[in-house]
């Protein structure tokens, strides 16, 4: 239910369905459906319908501050015991791949030099992690950048970009990654994803079909499924994978330069505190050294 209840905070600070869609990156239809869900729910109608309009009824307008609370103590869960002796929680989400090779350093630094705070990593794909941004369960989050300009509450801060490939077993007798790809069984990266919708974007302008197998999220479990030989895949190529495995091998993309760009997003006033602050000038730093 949390994720219903933070789109009622969102329809309420945005005023319309349709404008808090686009604050968390959904489409009017589906702000709608988590509405009438939530209403079913408890069974309670939270807005008074006239029209194509809907404004908060006097239920809605209490249910709405009730919300607000739950999603503030679903955010500081487990801060309850360090409250008095002064130490200060920060939430992160991360995506898997940042959480195996950036962060670690990033933790241990900061950590040396924030002696009273206390980190809390939230792993997650993209799209939940800026919802929870974007919510206050987050106070930052390294994740994939969106498809579409976030929230102008938000901050998004460039830091690695990464090119796609398409990568095979090396068994394969192919010199191309479009023959590769026309010949070959498909695996491919979860769509729903912000770098899958890449991936997609590229291979519906192809003029062949795909012999697809699978559709999975995770990279490293992409690239083991080619080294066991199930097909091939296009993926990013991360800071875990500088060197692909021995029995792998990528060709690039030809024309085709689409690349993943992984970034920071935290809210505008988060730069006000000085740990969130120091927390952001060393990722940019280890950044910088990777």
């Amino acid at each position: 239910m949390i994720k219903e209840l933070n789109t009622l905070i969102a329809v309420a600070e945005e005023g319309t369905f349709a404008a808090a869609g686009h604050k968390i990156g959904l489409t009017q239809a589906a702000v709608s459906a988590q509405i009438q869900r939530l209403e079913s729910e408890l069974g309670l109608a939270l807005f008074d319908r006239v029209g194509r309009s809907a404004h908060l009824n006097h239920a809605g307008l209490t249910v709405l501050e009730q919300a607000k609370e739950i999603v503030e103590r679903c955010r500081q869960l487990g801060t309850t015991p360090h409250a008095s002796e002064g130490i200060k929680l920060i939430n992160v989400g991360a995506i898997t791949s940042i959480q195996r090779t950036l962060l670690p350093g990033v933790l241990a630094k900061f950590h040396l030099q924030h002696t009273h705070c206390r980190t809390r990593i939230f792993p997650g794909v993209s799209m939940a992690l800026l919802d929870q941004v974007d919510s206050g369960e987050l106070d930052l989050a390294i994740m994939i950048r969106p498809t579409f300009v976030v929230h102008s509450d938000l901050i998004w801060e460039a830091l690695i970009e990464e090119p796609f490939v398409l990568i095979v077993p090396r068994r394969y007798d192919v010199n191309d990654w479009e023959s590769a790809l026309k010949q070959s069984p498909f695996i491919r990266y979860d769509r729903t994803s912000f770098g899958g919708r890449q991936v997609d974007k590229l291979l519906q302008q192809l003029p062949f079909d795909l012999d697809e197998k699978c559709e999975v999220d995770e990279i490293g479990a992409i690239v083991k499924l080619v080294e066991l030989g199930v097909g091939v895949a296009i993926v990013p190529q991360t800071d875990e994978h500088r060197i692909w495995p021995k029995s792998v091998k990528a060709f690039a993309l030809g024309g085709h330069n689409i690349k993943r760009e992984i970034g920071l997003v935290y809210k505008k006033h988060a730069r006000l505190d000085p740990d969130i602050k120091g927390f952001i000038q060393l990722i940019k730093m280890s950044r910088e050294l990777l």
